[in-house]
């Protein structure tokens, strides 16, 4: 071979693999924005990695995430979504409460949205209907929000004497309103006494679990809320302290020490909320994807919490158990 030869040949070689790569299309960039805190959410950033490598996505390999956490404060939020869309990213993860779906929507009308939520999002201006949501979003609903009534049921099946049962709600939540209705209207029924605490900060939250136990109140139900999620150990501990009955909306909270926990799956909502937004960057459209609800509720029993609190736990309530821990 000639010596002009070999050197086009070598310099077209040497072009061609940085040529090729040019055209490769760029990784997709991924919004994730919750309403929840980093730390207390790893086992469902993990859930929903996996159902995102469902779809071939990994993380630093082929997709970029862009994390951005409100912590328990929702008016952090506007902001944040606000950021998201101006970065520009591919899709938007909106999940950790009702108000990280309502505020990625109120950013974009255009870039797709995965939004995790507890209550209906029809209601919320997000979707069309569940079936056809017919806009930029769909997600997940856990409808955790509207089982505050069958919470309180199972308090009261568990203590069918309680004298006055604490309830602790922020009021900043958009569901709280909807949340002590029905609480209120559930108690009229059985001529349950309640007592409200609100809080949404925590200044709030150390004055409302002071006030708590000063009050004799025979139990605590936390209502649904990321804000308490972001809590939860706080609020556990507080419970154990001043062995108080307490019922809560996931089964971590009964896993980490809370005593009974009634609710959906979020771990598994989060995978799936991972796999829809793989399919969303394989080319599917947000409308053409359903709304997903639970299709099942876990009641959880935490036996050894019931021993260190002295409290029996009628064989009814354990035979109507999805899980007792031991």
């Amino acid at each position: 071979m000639r010596r002009r030869q070999f050197i086009v040949l070598f310099s077209a070689a040497a072009v061609w693999p940085a040529g090729a790569r040019a055209q490769q299309p760029a990784a997709p960039i991924i919004g994730f924005m919750s309403g929840r805190s980093p730390d207390e959410s790893k086992h469902l950033l993990a859930a929903f990695l996996q159902g995102l490598g469902e779809t071939g996505f990994v993380e630093g390999k082929n997709a970029t995430i862009e994390y951005r956490w409100a912590l328990g404060q929702y008016d952090r939020l506007p902001a944040l979504a606000a950021d998201l869309v101006k970065r520009p990213v591919t899709i938007v993860t909106a999940v950790g409460g009702d108000p990280s779906a309502v505020a990625a929507k109120q950013a974009t009308s255009t870039i797709p949205i995965v939004f995790g939520m507890g209550g209906d999002p029809i209601k919320a201006g997000l979707v069309d209907s569940l079936g056809r949501p017919g806009r930029n979003a769909t997600g997940f609903t856990l409808l955790t929000n509207e089982l505050e009534p069958k919470r309180l049921g199972l308090l009261r099946d568990l203590l069918p004497d309680a004298g006055v049962i604490a309830v602790l709600l922020n009021p900043n939540f958009p569901a709280a309103a909807g949340q002590l209705a029905a609480l209120e209207k559930a108690a009229q029924v059985t001529s349950q006494r309640l007592s409200i605490f609100k809080a949404s900060n925590d200044t709030e939250l150390d004055a409302g679990l002071a006030s708590i136990q000063q009050q004799r109140v025979s139990a605590l139900l936390v209502a649904a809320d990321p804000f308490f999620d972001t809590r939860r150990d706080r609020i556990i501990r507080f419970a154990a302290q001043n062995k108080l009955p307490t019922i809560y909306q996931f089964r971590e909270y009964a896993v980490d020490g809370g005593l009974i926990s009634y609710g959906p799956s979020i771990t598994d909502s989060y995978r799936k909320a991972g796999n829809y937004v793989g399919q969303i960057l394989k080319g599917a459209k947000p409308t053409d994807l359903p709304v997903l609800q639970p299709i099942k509720f876990e009641f959880v029993i935490n036996l050894k919490t019931a021993k260190a609190l002295g409290l029996a736990i009628p064989a009814g309530l354990i035979s109507f158990a999805d899980e007792v821990i031991e």
